[in-house]
């Protein structure tokens, strides 16, 4: 199953991201979800196949939602993970001498 998919990331919340079919745009998307989510920024467009590997989302999970709801909303990471996920050298320049 090849799904096209337009990304759009939120004017109000850094790094949260809503997927959706190409073909349908926003229309599937419900009014509340829309009004949380702020201004939908088009980020780009991206062939989803069930074998493609996305950086922080299962894709099964992704394509699953596009095809029962419509869209999927890709949160944020929580604050531990990001941290989790900063470079080494990073972390060393903050530590305490």
């Amino acid at each position: 199953m090849k799904r096209i998919c337009s990304i759009y990331r939120s004017s109000k919340k850094n790094e949260m991201y809503l997927y959706v079919l190409k073909s349908d745009a926003l229309e599937r998307v419900p009014e509340p979800l829309l009004a949380a989510f702020g201004k939908a920024i088009h980020a780009f467009d991206l062939v989803l196949t069930p074998e493609r590997k996305l950086s922080r989302e299962d894709i099964a999970v992704v394509l699953a939602n596009l095809e029962k709801q419509g869209y999927h909303l890709q949160m944020p990471p929580a604050e531990e993970e990001y941290i989790e996920h900063l470079p080494e050298e990073l972390l060393r320049r903050n530590d305490p001498v």
